[in-house]
């Protein structure tokens, strides 16, 4: 068996949803996501400039919610940025499903929806930083 390298990291993640335009201006004007590739009415890219986010237009409700995902997350800084983001996007009208908690391996987080009901999570999670 050849030796293999570690893993860079999990940086892409895809998303079957059922209305890509009101996901799309979620994570570019609330996460601040930029488009990195639309390759058609469909699809598009979006990045922060570390990652990639692919949301896929899905065909029908029941194909966006074919494969079962729990959550998704985006790595914070710092603990107190987990509660900036979990003010500012709760001004902005975002559905939470929590409220910031530290946890007890030193993680910050909290949970939230995006427009299609897939689970958010914003962490400081201090081995990632």
């Amino acid at each position: 068996m050849s030796e293999r390298k570690p893993i860079a990291g999990l940086r892409h993640v895809a998303l079957n949803v059922t209305d890509l335009e009101a996901c799309e201006q979620f994570y570019i004007s609330l996460v601040g996501m930029t488009v990195e590739w639309r390759p058609d009415a469909d699809n598009v890219y979006l990045t922060s400039g570390a990652d990639n986010l692919a949301l896929h237009r899905a065909a029908s409700p029941a194909a966006a919610q074919a494969q079962r995902l729990d959550h998704i997350g985006f790595v914070l800084v710092s603990a107190e940025e987990v509660s900036r983001w979990h003010d500012y996007l709760r001004a902005q009208g975002v559905t939470m499903k929590t409220a910031p908690k530290a946890h007890r391996d030193g993680s910050h987080s909290f949970y939230c929806l995006d427009p299609d009901g897939t689970i958010v999570q914003f962490i400081y999670h201090p081995p990632l930083v």
